[in-house]
């Protein structure tokens, strides 16, 4: 199964968004619905069935060793001009140890997460099926700066590419993992 690690987004934030990008909404973008709207931590794609008890137990023998972090997000980027994205702000560096953990609890049973880049926290809003100017939502959606709130949980998610509405991508949260601990 296809799976990645990312942090929840509480329905206060994902209702503030989309007040923000319901306007911007046009057939030139492809715009992922905001029920999918999260912060990937760790993508370990495919992951045999008989692993995933493994990884469960080793993510939440990490939730209780990192703290809850407070975020919100603000500004927008573009990677390219093919994917359109909102940034996340705040306990970063926490996140960026908070991914890391989740990186090595994957590699340990055999799922290894993409680490070739590194960790900008963010949330995709749209992509386009080939390169456009994405300048014009940027620049519209740069001031964002979103509400305050507490990520006290992450999640292991699956995703089904093409299970969702109009052949987009479905998530299944698998199992979540409050943040209880210390900073490592």
């Amino acid at each position: 199964m296809r799976l990645f690690v990312a942090v929840p987004l509480p329905a206060e934030v994902v209702a503030h968004l989309e007040a923000v990008v319901g306007p911007l909404r046009d057939y030139a973008l492809r715009w992922t619905l905001p029920d999918s709207w999260h912060l990937t931590l760790a993508f370990y794609g495919e992951v045999a069935d008989g692993r995933v008890d493994d990884l469960t137990a080793r993510l939440e023998r990490a939730g209780r060793r990192h703290l809850s972090m407070s975020l919100h997000l603000a500004g927008a980027g573009r990677f390219g001009g093919r994917a359109l994205w909102v940034g996340c702000t705040g306990d970063t560096a926490a996140m960026r140890r908070l991914a890391a953990s989740a990186a090595a609890a994957g590699r340990r049973v055999g799922a290894a997460a993409d680490e070739a880049r590194r960790l900008r926290a963010h949330v995709t809003l749209a992509r386009a099926p080939k390169p456009v100017d994405l300048r014009p939502y940027v620049s519209a959606l740069g001031s964002y700066h979103g509400p305050q709130w507490t990520a006290d949980a992450v999640a292991l998610v699956r995703s089904h590419l093409g299970g969702g509405e109009n052949r987009r991508a479905r998530y299944e949260t698998l199992s979540r993992h409050p943040l209880t601990g210390r900073s490592p």
